[in-house]
């Protein structure tokens, strides 16, 4: 009998309803198969922003990291970077501690100790904890204020909890409640606005910032450009909170809650019409209007001329991207490309773009990544000759590759422009 990796088309879905998404499209529901294509992302050594490196985002920040070696040792990369020299410290668990729960008391000393031997004081100290506290039940909140009264200086949670990943609050979304549960109320400006979302920054040439600029916006505050602890406290100044990423909507129901700052959230879209439609509306919330023909048209452009040049490209679109993976694949089929593959993690939030390909692309075929069948993965039937994210890269090696997973995020009518560049460069 011959094995097959287990997929889904476009059309499939749809008539199957988000409620009813089939469970070998659903990670927790079987075994994970981390092959080449997901360790990037799927480790505890994963790259770009996972947990640990997330958790010192705050400036002047140092982090302890709870755990077994096995898991602690996932981090010796980060902390051979030059910007995370002397910010990782290490409280390594032994069997008696996993069985009995004893290194909850080492930690508060731990921390004491970390202050003591710096040179100047932290301006917070996170404690990641793993997995084993996650089965232990450890409530790490306590923990924390037991050792910030030890210390003296602020003490923030920070969960490494693969465990978690398919839950209410993952281990991304609590991490950025955390780096920004230190800010203290502040009196309000009506010219400054927070960027949520993501640990580091728009490129510098995406429009948002002239917009907001154009719109009266002074200041635009993003945590991954805030120089020193005294800036980032300026966050609490803000008028209002934009979120650029849903993983943030937790941290800006915080921002509401407790510092009286309101937010307004926009997605990162591909769609050129629908960034425009998005625009409009966020200028009426605002009760301005956005001159965003320059870069909406710079963007066509982009998108018009690779389609000259390359008007049969067939696309496989990954997950291990700066995007999400049906909107894009959505972008692509309305600019006139053909979609044949879709590696992603579906949930009923990305639905509305499997509803929208059903329509136009029905025989897209959706795989995931993690799924255990995917050691059968047959490339020769697809058509595929261009791939956008490591992870269809992966599955098509002899094909053209843009990776679209730097640090600098891309964003609006900037991001669609340089990704079509990007495509015709390779």
């Amino acid at each position: 009998m011959r094995q097959e990796a287990y997929f889904c088309t476009v059309k499939e879905l749809d008539e199957l309803g988000k409620n009813n998404i089939p469970r070998q499209l659903i990670s927790h529901t079987h075994l994970i198969y981390s092959s080449p294509a997901t360790l990037a992302f799927n480790s505890p050594g994963a790259e770009g922003f996972g947990v640990k490196r997330a958790g010192l985002a705050v400036p002047d920040s140092v982090m302890l990291i709870v755990s077994p070696g096995c898991c602690g040792r996932n981090t010796s990369v980060l902390s051979s970077m030059r910007a995370y020299q002397d910010r990782f410290y290490y409280l390594l668990m032994d069997e008696t501690d996993i069985v009995t729960g004893r290194h909850l008391k080492k930690i508060p000393k731990a921390v004491a100790e970390i202050c003591e031997g710096l040179k100047k004081k932290p301006s917070v100290v996170m404690i990641c904890i793993t997995c084993v506290d996650a089965l232990l039940g450890t409530d790490m909140e306590r923990v924390c204020h037991k050792a910030e009264e030890y210390a003296g200086v602020p003490v923030r949670p920070c969960y490494m909890y693969a465990l978690t990943r398919e839950g209410r609050k993952p281990p991304m979304v609590h991490v950025r409640q955390s780096v920004y549960s230190l800010l203290e109320p502040k009196k309000k400006k009506g010219n400054v606005v927070n960027l949520l979302g993501y640990f580091s920054p728009l490129t510098d040439d995406c429009e948002l910032y002239d917009l907001l600029h154009g719109a009266g916006v002074k200041t635009i505050h993003e945590i991954s450009r805030c120089k020193d602890y005294a800036q980032y406290q300026t966050m609490s100044e803000a008028n209002f909170n934009l979120v650029l990423h849903p993983e943030a909507r937790f941290a800006a129901e915080d921002f509401h809650d407790r510092l009286k700052i309101p937010y307004i959230e926009l997605r990162r879209l591909y769609q050129i019409d629908k960034i425009a439609s998005q625009y409009r509306a966020f200028a009426a919330a605002l009760g301005v209007e956005f001159e965003d023909e320059i870069p909406r048209k710079a963007a066509e452009e982009a998108v018009e001329k690779f389609r000259e040049i390359h008007p049969d490209a067939v696309f496989a679109v990954g997950e291990w991207m700066n995007g999400d993976p049906f909107e894009l694949a959505l972008a692509l089929v309305h600019y006139g490309f053909r979609v044949s593959e879709i590696y992603g993690t579906l949930s009923g939030e990305n639905f509305v773009y499997v509803k929208q390909l059903a329509k136009i692309s029905p025989d897209t075929k959706v795989f995931s990544n993690l799924e255990p069948t995917m050691l059968y993965y047959d490339k020769s039937q697809s058509g595929v000759n261009m791939t956008i994210g490591k992870d269809a890269g992966y599955y098509h090696k002899e094909c053209s590759n843009v990776l679209w997973n730097e640090e600098r995020q891309p964003y609006g009518y900037a991001g669609v422009r340089r990704l079509f560049e990007a495509l015709a460069e390779v």
